[in-house]
């Protein structure tokens, strides 16, 4: 019987990761479902979806490797699958300031608080050495609306940090 498990592989970042882990994947068998890739920092990394009939020991020999390689660190966990069951974002926010410990932490605990559920979060790191600048771009829905969520952020703004929230225009049809 066939079941959902999550890869997970990090690496420096060069090319061929995708297409040699996925082509590994498909001569295995295994059948992909929803993935997340991106680079990092210098360093890439995938959490993959792959359904297969095949054990996490013998998934992990398929991609030996490429892993091997690649240089790349890899991980199988089993997993529930739950494809066709997304929740729309309606509702952007946009995190900026100067870099400092904390704010991601205080960002997304004042979400939280704000009865926010984050399904999207990606950061950079802006400007330079000297005068870094910290972004981060999160998606998610507010169950208890925009106000709520502009109420939880005023006290990260206190610190100089700017927030914008931003109602997304969700359009099925």
């Amino acid at each position: 019987m066939s079941e959902w498990k999550m890869l997970t592989l990090v690496g420096q970042d060069k090319p061929g990761i995708v297409a040699k882990i996925t082509t590994a994947l498909f001569e295995a068998g295994s059948q992909l479902g929803e993935a997340s890739m991106m680079r990092l920092g210098g360093n890439f990394t995938i959490m993959l979806m792959v359904k297969s009939e095949l054990s996490v020991e013998q998934l992990n020999q398929s991609i030996e490797s490429v892993v091997e390689e690649m240089q790349l660190t890899s991980s199988f966990q089993r997993i529930e699958a739950s494809l066709h069951q997304h929740e729309i974002p309606d509702t952007r926010i946009t995190v900026y300031g100067a870099d400092r410990p904390g704010i991601v932490a205080k960002a997304t605990t004042g979400l939280l608080e704000a009865g926010f559920n984050i399904m999207d979060l990606e950061s950079d790191v802006a400007g330079d050495e000297a005068e870094p600048i910290y972004i981060i771009h999160i998606e998610g829905v507010a169950a208890n609306g925009s106000e709520a969520l502009e109420q939880a952020m005023e006290q990260i703004k206190i610190n100089g940090v700017h927030v914008d929230v931003t109602p997304i225009d969700v359009m099925i049809g």
